[in-house]
């Protein structure tokens, strides 16, 4: 998939489109994707001045949204009509840090899906070196019953 596709199915758009192309996917099973990332990021400028690291909460983002485009594709859900919005990240562990000019290599796997609920397990590699990791759990719900809640909403991934 490249950006255009994932853009259909993401609501996410710059600064904070944190995937770049879709190399591998299996539906139920599995996705492999990556960012590039680049020295025009926009959070370099403060994070850290003649240090430039990604912040590995970005990190993060980068495989919640790799996890909702399996989730998308592995239902074949209209993203018009649905979002998916994390609800939880668990045993997230930073190994080394993502510096500009890395390719962030993105891999999710599905651990559970029962109904609206996606329990994924993903896992960040640069040049074959794991960086980061984590578990996640979201929930992909109609976009029309969130209207007019009245009270927060989960964040979208």
């Amino acid at each position: 998939m490249d950006i255009q596709e994932i853009q259909q199915l993401l609501p996410h758009r710059y600064p904070f489109l944190l995937v770049d192309r879709v190399v591998e996917i299996v539906p139920g099973q599995k996705i492999t994707a990556y960012k590039n990332v680049t020295m025009n990021e926009p959070f370099f400028n403060g994070h850290f001045p003649g240090h430039p690291v990604m912040p590995g909460v970005l990190i993060l983002e980068a495989m919640a949204q790799v996890s909702a485009i399996l989730a998308y594709k592995t239902a074949q859900m209209d993203p018009t009509k649905m979002v998916s919005y994390l609800m939880s990240v668990d045993g997230a562990r930073f190994r080394k840090p993502v510096v500009p000019g890395d390719r962030l290599l993105l891999t999710v796997e599905v651990v559970r899906h029962k109904g609206a609920i996606w329990k994924t397990k993903g896992t960040a590699t640069v040049d074959g070196v794991r960086v980061a990791e984590g578990e996640f759990m979201a929930t992909v719900v109609d976009k029309d019953k969130n209207k007019d809640t009245g009270g927060s909403e989960p964040e979208a991934s």
